[in-house]
């Protein structure tokens, strides 16, 4: 069932509290999943009993509440593996072909130049000066390319983070596909754009840090 289309074949209401989990690594309450979805406790302890059989979701650890501890669930690798990454094998040949002929620096450019170019077309519909409004406006954008992003407040700032790597499985591989998505970002934005949490080095998302707007 672990293929692109196994998500698709899932209920819209584990669809739902699988794209809530992958938005809290740190894991969720019983409680958060009723409040997000709309239904009650024993329906949520339903969906996670099935979900929890098919490998997607496990019991992660319980943090102290100030009263009992709440058990948190957290999404597995297989439950990320659920999330689709578009073209990855198609991608990964084309890559190679482009490093045996181009080298690593010609990769690098034209990866560049591609986010460039797909960043500049999407400025349009991130034309705003306020930090706030163009971190949403950004994650919104890479939402709709599939990197299940959001808009979020940390150290005093709103900053932008990705759950779903599209490049993931190209990106352990070749490192330099990253440079696609700043290209893109820092196009879109018109800002410098720093990474300061990655996936692929272990961490919980992939979070940028927009810089001021003219400081490129």
């Amino acid at each position: 069932m672990k293929h692109a289309s196994a998500l698709a074949q899932l209920g819209p209401t584990q669809q739902r509290l699988l794209r809530r989990l992958m938005l809290a690594p740190q894991g969720v309450t019983v409680e958060t999943l009723c409040d997000a979805l709309g239904i009650s406790h024993n329906a949520v302890r339903q969906h996670l009993t099935a979900l929890i059989a098919a490998g997607f979701v496990e019991r992660g650890l319980a943090l102290p509440s100030g009263g009992r501890p709440q058990a948190r669930y957290v999404l597995r690798a297989e439950g990320r593996e659920l999330f689709p990454r578009h073209y990855g094998l198609i991608a990964t040949s084309v890559l190679e072909h482009l490093y045996a002929s181009s080298g690593k620096a010609g990769v690098q450019a034209l990866l560049a130049t591609i986010g460039r170019e797909l960043g500049a077309a999407a400025a349009e519909r991130i034309a705003t000066v306020d930090d706030d409004e163009t971190a949403r406006a950004l994650a919104e954008q890479l939402d709709a390319l599939g990197y299940e992003a959001l808009a979020v407040h940390r150290d005093g700032e709103t900053q932008v983070e990705a759950y779903n790597c599209v490049f993931h499985a190209l990106a352990k591989a070749h490192p330099d596909v990253c440079r696609f998505d700043l290209a893109f970002m820092e196009a879109a934005t018109g800002r410098p754009v720093q990474h300061l949490e990655c996936l692929l080095r272990g961490g919980h998302a992939c979070r940028f840090r927009l810089g001021p707007r003219g400081e490129r």
